[in-house]
């Protein structure tokens, strides 16, 4: 699967430019209603993060890279309602009668307690810590889901195959690698790894500088 989304230390694509500090939330109107109507149809529990996520990074490699942020949430947002049977294209394209999911209906009185709930993603079960604090590692070559061939992982490229030492362990999570495919949650450990500008690029502009990166227990070996 080409990856467009993984653009992590990867050369070509232009300097990042932050937007000032006095820059609106929303750019657009558009924006905001992308953002709730999203959040909204997640509260459907037809999908969880992971498979979300995902849907982004399955857009086109051509449509990826032309679209803009929020009309890559609406479009992957688009395929999910589909794929999961909630509409049909032809509901996206013309709006039809209410259907049953319209009582499932994230109303405005129940917002902030749904986002106050959060989602939080530790869990008590799962393996033992396999890695201690300062323990040197390294992470899994190719950077690629070892569960689904061409699946969603949150393994960045630039970093496979890097020499790094384990900062902390933040207990066991649900590994994405997993959830996003409908396998399971399959929770194991959560590392916070740090990484030398060196380990990573061949001509760092900030040698010293450091990478510190959240990687679970199966992305890693021992170095």
């Amino acid at each position: 699967m080409t990856r467009a989304h993984d653009m992590g230390g990867r050369f070509g694509d232009g300097a990042v430019r932050p937007e000032p500090e006095d820059a609106p939330v929303f750019a657009e109107d558009w924006h905001a209603r992308a953002l709730a109507v999203t959040l909204a149809a997640g509260a459907l529990g037809l999908w969880n993060i992971d498979m979300s996520r995902h849907a982004r990074e399955r857009l086109s490699p051509k449509d990826y890279v032309r679209f803009s942020y929020y009309e890559k949430w609406i479009s992957a947002l688009a395929d999910l309602l589909v794929e999961t049977g909630a509409l049909t294209e032809d509901d996206l394209r013309e709006a039809g009668p209410e259907n049953t999911l319209s009582e499932k209906a994230l109303t405005a009185d129940k917002v902030a307690r749904v986002l106050a709930k959060g989602g939080p993603a530790d869990r008590k079960g799962g393996p033992a810590p396999r890695f201690a604090p300062g323990q040197a590692v390294r992470t899994r070559l190719p950077a690629d889901n070892v569960l689904v061939s061409g699946g969603h992982s949150r393994l960045p490229r630039y970093v496979a195959g890097a020499l790094g030492y384990v900062l902390r362990c933040h207990g066991n999570h649900v590994l994405p690698d997993s959830n996003a495919h409908r396998l399971g949650e399959a929770p194991e450990p959560l590392y916070a790894v740090r990484f030398s500008a060196r380990a990573l690029w061949a001509h760092p502009e900030h040698p010293d500088d450091e990478v510190v990166l959240d990687l679970w227990q199966s992305y890693l070996e021992p170095a």
